[in-house]
């Protein structure tokens, strides 16, 4: 256990991913008229979308500290990048069109129950990032790697 937390890849991994989850949370705490602490809990545990994308922040931190400690040449190196590169992509584009396919759904199942008069139990509509949020996660989690490494 002792050796994750001596580890700059982790250390950094890990903190990216907790500090845009703080900047989350207090993006909501300024922004929102609501203050339930409830909501912030959820917020900074495992609410997704937002600024910054928590995903960005932990896969860039992850390439980055690779990139440092291993290489940019090398094997692992590269493993990272394309891992980031799918984890940046999902964050701004699949996981986006899911979210819209869901608030369709919801609208046509919404129109559909009015209609016939049956129950309609909306799904889940989950947001992905808009590009401007994945790409400070992104520069959060390599500002972070840079830091762990260097300081």
């Amino acid at each position: 256990m002792k050796s994750f937390f001596e580890n700059p890849l982790f250390l950094s991994s890990v903190s990216s991913w907790f500090f845009a989850q703080l900047i989350k949370m207090l993006i909501v705490l300024i922004g929102s008229r609501k203050r339930n602490p409830r909501e912030l809990l959820a917020t900074i545990a495992w609410r997704t979308g937002g600024m910054p994308s928590s995903h960005a922040a932990l896969v860039s931190a992850m390439t980055t500290s690779v990139g440092f400690q291993e290489g940019i040449g090398s094997n692992l190196f590269m493993v990272s990048l394309f891992i980031t590169l799918i984890v940046l992509r999902d964050a701004v584009g699949v996981r986006r069109a899911s979210g819209i396919q869901g608030r369709t759904l919801n609208n046509l199942g919404r129109n559909v129950s009015e209609r016939i008069g049956i129950d309609y139990h909306p799904v889940k509509e989950v947001y992905g990032h808009k590009p401007l949020e994945v790409a400070m996660g992104s520069l959060l989690g390599i500002f972070i790697a840079a830091a762990y490494t260097y300081l």
